[in-house]
């Protein structure tokens, strides 16, 4: 019995495998359409470089602090936030340029005052998320990455 029962679940598998085969074969090509779809890279704007730079300059800082390093030097390039051209130009309102000069200034007090790095960090930090919170929220979660561990 169990011999016969074996063989009726072989020959079902194999009988299911060739139908999925040959349902395959009769699948049309979907690269062989005749419409021609051109593909557009997205280019970041030079804000959203910057913000991108910012972020890995802060990563790495994070762990510098976090091992108790040096913090090393102010990277000049941060300050290139009130100039750098936007993807929507009209977000650079008064908002964003309170709020950029906020993060600049607990920035430098990073490098300026070594001894308080950890508490100038977590102020440049929130500034980011506070900003982001009303302006653009999708890296919200990314930038909370670059919290300090308590």
């Amino acid at each position: 019995m169990k011999k016969i029962l074996i063989f009726g679940c072989m020959i079902s598998f194999f009988i299911s495998c060739q139908k999925k085969a040959e349902s395959n074969d009769e699948k049309v090509d979907s690269t062989a359409t005749t419409e021609k779809k051109s593909f557009e890279m997205y280019e970041l704007s030079e804000m959203a470089m910057l913000m991108e730079q910012m972020y890995v300059d802060n990563q790495r800082l994070k762990e510098r602090i976090e091992k108790g390093e040096p913090v090393g030097e102010f990277p000049s390039h941060f300050g290139k936030i009130h100039g750098a051209i936007m993807t929507d130009p009209s977000e650079n309102d008064q908002f964003f340029r309170d709020n950029a000069n906020l993060f600049l200034r607990a920035q430098e007090m990073i490098y300026k005052d070594p001894e308080n790095a950890k508490e100038h960090y977590s102020n440049a930090i929130q500034a980011c998320i506070s900003c982001h919170e009303v302006k653009c929220s999708g890296p919200i979660t990314r930038i909370k990455k670059l919290q300090l561990k308590p």
